[in-house]
C-alpha cells in the first residue's frame, strides 16, 4: 500500500481517517503490519479496518503517531488503561513513556500576588513557583515613568509628555516587583508611573485599577483564586494566592529510520508553551 493512500478505521464505533504512513511510523507495531498481513484483530469490512477496542484512548494513539509526542489533557488520568492500549497495537516506545507516569501528569502551580498602598504609591510583588510564568507575565507587563505637572492620583489618562518604559525589578526568577501612582517632586511637578498589561492597551496609574486588571489577566489565563489576606503589619500588605494545573512538557519520541529498527530512539522533552 502506498504511503500516499488513505486508510480508514473504525475503533469501538469511532471513524479515523489518515495516511497509511502515519500508521507506518512505526515498522513493527501492529498497525504497521495491519497494513500487508491479515490479523484476525483487525478485521476489514468494506473498506475500513475494524477494531474492536476503545475509541476514545484510540485517539490519543493517533496523535502519538502524527506527532511523535506525548502531550496529555490536564484533567487525563487513564494512565494504565492507554498503556495497555499501546502495548495492544505494538506501540511498545509510547508504552514506556506511559510508565513514567510522574513525567506526564500536570503539576500544580502556585502563584501569589502582595499588594501594599503607601501614600499616593502602589506597590506590587509576584512570586511564582514556576519561573517560566513569571517569565511570560514579565513580558506582558510594562511599567511607564515620566514627570507631570499638576496631576492626582486619579488622573485617568497620562499627559501628552512622552513616557518612558522601565524594566521589571526581578529579585529572582521566581518573582518581580513594581510599583505604579505618584511621587511629590519639586514644586507642582510629580513623578508618575503609570503600568500597563497586555493583552490590555491602558495606562494605569491607580494600583487597585492595576490589581483588578492583573488579577483578571491571571483568571483568564487558568488560575483560580484560592485564599486572600491580609498580612499585620506597619504596612498593611493584602496576599492574593492562585493555583492551576499545569500541562507537563511533552514529550518528543526520535524516531529511528534505519532498515530492520523498532523506530525507537530516544526521548526527548519538548518546549513547554508559555502559559500552559
Amino acid at each position: 500500500m502506498s504511503s500516499r493512500e488513505v486508510v480508514v478505521l473504525s475503533v469501538g464505533g469511532m471513524r479515523f481517517v489518515t495516511r497509511a504512513s502515519t500508521l507506518q511510523q512505526f515498522p513493527e507495531s501492529r498497525l504497521a503490519r495491519m497494513l500487508n498481513d491479515n490479523d484476525r484483530e483487525f478485521k476489514l469490512v468494506s473498506g475500513e479496518f475494524f477494531v474492536d477496542r476503545d475509541g476514545a484512548l484510540f485517539s490519543y494513539i493517533m496523535d502519538f503517531l502524527r506527532t511523535l509526542q506525548v502531550c496529555l489533557p490536564t484533567d487525563f488520568s487513564d494512565y494504565q488503561r492507554l498503556q495497555r492500549e499501546a502495548e495492544f497495537y505494538g506501540l511498545y516506545p509510547l508504552a514506556d513513556l506511559l510508565r513514567q507516569e510522574h513525567l506526564l501528569k500536570p503539576r500544580l502551580e502556585i502563584l501569589e500576588v502582595r499588594f501594599s498602598l503607601q501614600e499616593m504609591q502602589a506597590f506590587f510583588r509576584i512570586f511564582g513557583s514556576c519561573s517560566s510564568t513569571i517569565e511570560a507575565l514579565a513580558e506582558q507587563i510594562t511599567v511607564f515613568t515620566g514627570q507631570q505637572s499638576g496631576q492626582g492620583w486619579n488622573s485617568p489618562f497620562p499627559s501628552q509628555k512622552p513616557l518612558v518604559p522601565l524594566p521589571l525589578e526581578r529579585p529572582s526568577h521566581h518573582d518581580m516587583v513594581f510599583l505604579c501612582g505618584i511621587e511629590c517632586s519639586a514644586g507642582d511637578q510629580f513623578m508618575a508611573r503609570y503600568v500597563s498589561i497586555k493583552p490590555d492597551n491602558r495606562k494605569l496609574i491607580n494600583g487597585t485599577n492595576v490589581l483588578g486588571l492583573l488579577l483578571d489577566t491571571l483568571l483568564k489565563d487558568g488560575f483560580r483564586l484560592i485564599s486572600t489576606r491580609t498580612v499585620v503589619s506597619e504596612e498593611k500588605v493584602e496576599c492574593y494566592t492562585l493555583e492551576r494545573m499545569k500541562r507537563a512538557a511533552g514529550l518528543t519520541i526520535t524516531v529511528n529510520q534505519t532498515p530492520g529498527s523498532s523506530g525507537v530512539a530516544q526521548a526527548r522533552r519538548s518546549q513547554v508553551q508559555k502559559g500552559k
